[in-house]
Order: structure tokens, then C-alpha cells, then sequence
């Protein structure tokens, strides 16, 4: 019998004859016989989803789990179709586990979980476009349940054969093997004490294990179970990767949407001329004076452009597409279209030039990084918009490329040590004399490794922002100390490696200010006192 033909078989539901000519409406990797190493790869993905999820009480767990849970979809997987992408999805999940490891964040977390499916869609021979990484989610309960009622069914056809005739042959060397070993021991009086105590430690870990039990946690562990069945056994549907270019089979003829898109490019064309010029003249090349409005033209100005290159982006896409492809004119309007993209292009240059006014003010922080990706991300899809046009590519290529660029953007901006660059970007200027990236210090919350690039700050020749500084690390080195003294903080999934260097290098160098007179107090209110000052003095570059 063929192989869709077993996949059928194994498909009919009990009182539901079908024959082997009946085809599957969808892929049967769900009901593939039961392998062993699935089995293992099952039971191993829930304890590991129970000790680094359900018991975790940092970012380690889930930084662990990301690195050990593609191994075994791998190993468990029923019907392994290897997808390329799989060789990108590897190095994402292991720079998410070790940013989770180094300094986590709820996004690496959430974006850890997002690969997981993908990587087990590219498991199953599906690309991971995001729109169908939804469906794929949506139907993992589904598939959970399919799975683990074929394993219902392999049991009840394997447990008879097994009870009636090979109990024998499985109990006699298990009581062998256990009688002969105990004789060994026992003649070892060395063997018998280290064999005991192995044993009382083995017993009393499973005790103490047990003892932890909640119900929760068994229907946690039933839930990741469930969810770990649809991943092994995915139903996956067999959708064809739709065309990358749009067929234009029909005769050619005029649209009448030509003249409305023709004279809307003319337009635009003209109005970004005249408003390049007046950028470049106002903003570019210049030394700005007292009082200069920076955030309503470098920050907010720069948000409403990113708007227009937005809208640029979605304009292209709506003019391109329908009866237009088959416009004799055609060549025309895509003409047009690459003039105003030149433009689009000087644009977005444009919006880079106004957020890096607004850095060489007063400093670098996570919005405006968040900013500049926003923006390379928009770029990015209006080339992605300008490929679609010049090689005729179908909508669907367009949104599943632009949901990648925004998602692998996202990735970027989690996985980079983003607070580490922002607050080293601003020390490095106020050690050059200029104080006023120290605003962004004072006023901006940061994470651990961004308080490591803080130290250098301690030996600042400005006393405000010297004291105020030493205040806030020696704040923060009482916070961090009371946190490793609580229970939570013992287990190893909340082990951080950038907190333990930060502690580290904190105790280390609380000697250089632990004479101060804010320190020699035994309330902290003058510690908060330089504090305040520091945060109004840096006020006045805001």
C-alpha cells in the first residue's frame, strides 16, 4: 500500500469505513505510527516546559527552554520536511536564549515563543509566513487531540498482544537483573553506604518534588503536553505557495483609473520636490540657536514624515495592482512611480538627518532607537513595494515580506543590547564635557546592563552629575542585595548574568564613594538627596 494509502487507513475513525482510494483532506502526520523517540521527546518537552515555565521565577527558564525545545521537536517530530528557513530560525532561538540568559525582557520571551512555532511549522515543511503561523497556533489543539487519541488507539492495539503473551519475557530479566544486583551490593559494605545514599537522596528529591505539586501545575503540564502533541503531529494543510508573479493573461486594455493615478503621481512628485527643498535648507548644514524648538521639528516632525513615507508605501502598493498591470500605458506610470520613489528615498535620508539633531542634543535613548528601526523598517518596505512593482509580484508576497521586516525589526530590538549602547552613547559624551546627554540618565529607566555602562560616570569632573551618579548606583546595588537575599531570587532560573557582573563590579567600586557624606548616614534620605539634585540639574537639557 502506498504511503497516502497507510495515511488514510490510519485516518478512518472507528465505524467510519474508508478505502484506500479515498484521499486525505489534509496531511496525515498526526496519525504516523508511534515512534519511541517521540515518546521521549514528548515527555521531555513537558517536564522542560514545567522546570523552566511553571517554576521559573526569572528570564533563565524561558532562556533554557528556547535552546532545549528545538532540539527535541527535532528529535520528536513524526514527519520531519525541513524547510531552508530553518537554518535562520536556529541562530534567532539561540540569540534569544542568550539574551534571556545575559538580561531578559517579557518581548524576548513573547518573541522566543513566536520562533518556537515557526520553528516547528518549518519542521513540518510550511514556510514561515506569519499569517500562517496564525493558523498553524490556531489549530494546535486540535492537532493535540488527534495525536493523543491515535496514541489511545496504538495502546489498546498493542497492550493486549503484550499482557497475553510477553509479560513473561519482560518480568523475568527485570527480577533477575534485580536479584543479582542486590547481591553485589550487599557484598560491598562500601557499595551498600554509597548505594543508600544515593537512594534516600533520589527519594527524598521525588518526596520534595511531589510535595510541590499543585493542581495548577498538573493541568499546566497537561496543557503543555496537549500544545507539545500539535506540534509533533501538526495538521497541515496543504496550501500551495502562491504564485511570486501575477500572471497577466488578459488582452491589453486602458484602465480608467490611469489618469486618476498619472496626474495623483504628477502631483506628489511635485509637492515632495518643493518640500525637500525647504528641508534641506531649514535643517541641513546648520548650527541652531538658544531656544531651538528640537523636539517639535527633530521629534515629533520626524514622526509625522515617517507618516508620509507610511503612506507613500501604501499608496504604490494600491496603484499597482488590478486592471492597471494590463494598461498599455503602463511603462508610464511606472516611471513616475520611480521619480517619486527617488524622492520617498532623499525622504526617509531626511528623517534619519532630524532624529540624529535631536541625538546630538541631548543624547541617545530606547524611543529613539525604537525610532530609527522604525524607520530603516519603513524603508525597507517601500523597497519591498518598488520589487513588487518591477517584478510584478502578487499582494499576498507584499504583506507576508513587510510582516517579516516589522517582525525580524521586533527581533532586533529585544535581542541587541539596546540600554547597553544607549547609556554608553551618553557617557561617552558627558566624560567629553558635554552634560547634557545627562538627562536621559536621570529621567530614562534602564535595565542591568545598562546601569554597567554607568560606572565609568563615577570619576566625572562634574560633581552634580559625579555624586548624583554614585547615588544612583549605590541605590541600585541596595536594591539588587535585598532581591539575591530573597528565596525567589535562589532558584537558578532567575540567575541573570548581567546582574551578577553588575553586582560585582558595584561592590568593587562602592569604595570609591562610601566616604561621601550621603553614605555615612544611616538613612538613605541623603543619598535621595543627591539623587534629586542630580535629576534638576540634568532637567534643564530636556
Amino acid at each position: 500500500m502506498s504511503e497516502t494509502g497507510e495515511d488514510v487507513l490510519e485516518f478512518i475513525d472507528d465505524g467510519v469505513p474508508q478505502g484506500p482510494l479515498t484521499p486525505p483532506p489534509i496531511s496525515g502526520a498526526w496519525s504516523a505510527p508511534v515512534l519511541f523517540r517521540e515518546v521521549a521527546a514528548l515527555l521531555l518537552l513537558t517536564l522542560a516546559c514545567d522546570v523552566t515555565i511553571y517554576r521559573s521565577t526569572g528570564h533563565a527558564g524561558p532562556g533554557v527552554l528556547f535552546l532545549v525545545a528545538p532540539l527535541l521537536l527535532w528529535l520528536g517530530t513524526v514527519r520531519r520536511k525541513c524547510e531552508n528557513s530553518l537554518w535562520l530560525l536556529i541562530p534567532m532561538l539561540v540569540s534569544i536564549s542568550v539574551r534571556l540568559l545575559w538580561c531578559g525582557s517579557f518581548l524576548a520571551i513573547v518573541l522566543g515563543f513566536g520562533l518556537l512555532v515557526l520553528f516547528a511549522m518549518s519542521l513540518a515543511g510550511l514556510k514561515p509566513y506569519l499569517t500562517q503561523a496564525v493558523l498553524f497556533t490556531s489549530q494546535l489543539i486540535a492537532a493535540g487531540y488527534r495525536g493523543l487519541h491515535h496514541y489511545f488507539r496504538t495502546l489498546a492495539r498493542f497492550s493486549p498482544a503484550i499482557l497475553r503473551n510477553q509479560w513473561f519475557a519482560i518480568v523475568l530479566p527485570a527480577v533477575t537483573l534485580f536479584v543479582f544486583a542486590t547481591i553485589f551490593v550487599m557484598a560491598n559494605p562500601d557499595l551498600v553506604k554509597s548505594f543508600g545514599e544515593n537512594i534516600t537522596w533520589i527519594v527524598d528529591s521525588i518526596d520534595q518534588w511531589l510535595q510541590q505539586f499543585q493542581f495548577t501545575e498538573i493541568l499546566f503540564c497537561a496543557c503543555a503536553g496537549w500544545l507539545a502533541i500539535g506540534m509533533l503531529r501538526p495538521i497541515v494543510s496543504p496550501s500551495s505557495e502562491t504564485n511570486h508573479h501575477v500572471a497577466v493573461t488578459e488582452i491589453p486594455a486602458k484602465s480608467p483609473y490611469y489618469d486618476a493615478y498619472r496626474n495623483t503621481l504628477a502631483v506628489v512628485i511635485g509637492l515632495f520636490a518643493v518640500y525637500l527643498v525647504f528641508e534641506f535648507q531649514t535643517l541641513w548644514f546648520r548650527k541652531f540657536p538658544d531656544g531651538f524648538h528640537y523636539s517639535g521639528y527633530a521629534h515629533e516632525g520626524a514622526a509625522w514624515l515617517t507618516v508620509a513615507l507610511g503612506l507613500a508605501t501604501l499608496m504604490l502598493s494600491l496603484i499597482f495592482r488590478g486592471t492597471i498591470l494590463t494598461d498599455p500605458r503602463l511603462s508610464r506610470l511606472r516611471t513616475l512611480s520611480w521619480i517619486w520613489s527617488i524622492e520617498n528615498l532623499l525622504l526617509a535620508i531626511a528623517v534619519f538627518n532630524r532624529v540624529s539633531i535631536y541625538i546630538g542634543f541631548n543624547g541617545m535613548t530606547r524611543m529613539r532607537v525604537v525610532g530609527m528601526f522604525g524607520v530603516a523598517s519603513v524603508v525597507v518596505g517601500f523597497l519591498l513595494v518598488l520589487r513588487k512593482i518591477a517584478c510584478n509580484h502578487g499582494f499576498t508576497w507584499l504583506i507576508r515580506r513587510q510582516l517579516w521586516t516589522v517582525a525580524f525589526a521586533l527581533f532586533l530590538y529585544a535581542v541587541l543590547p539596546v540600554d547597553s549602547f544607549v547609556n554608553q552613547f551618553n557617557v561617552k559624551r558627558i566624560m567629553a564635557g558635554d552634560p547634557r546627554p545627562s538627562v536621559q540618565i536621570s529621567w530614562h529607566p534602564t535595565s542591568d546592563e545598562g546601569f554597567l555602562r554607568l560606572l565609568p560616570l563615577v570619576d566625572c569632573n562634574d560633581v552634580i552629575i559625579k555624586d548624583g551618579i554614585r547615588g544612583m548606583l549605590d541605590e541600585k546595588l541596595f536594591q539588587l542585595e535585598t532581591e539575591l537575599a530573597s528565596e525567589r531570587s535562589q532558584s537558578w532560573t532567575a540567575k541573570q548574568i548581567a546582574t551578577d557582573r553588575l553586582v560585582a563590579q558595584l561592590r568593587t567600586a562602592k569604595t570609591r564613594w562610601s566616604t561621601d557624606r550621603w553614605w555615612s548616614s544611616t538613612n538613605f534620605s541623603p543619598r535621595h538627596e543627591v539623587i534629586e539634585n542630580f535629576r534638576k540639574y540634568a532637567f534643564q537639557w530636556y
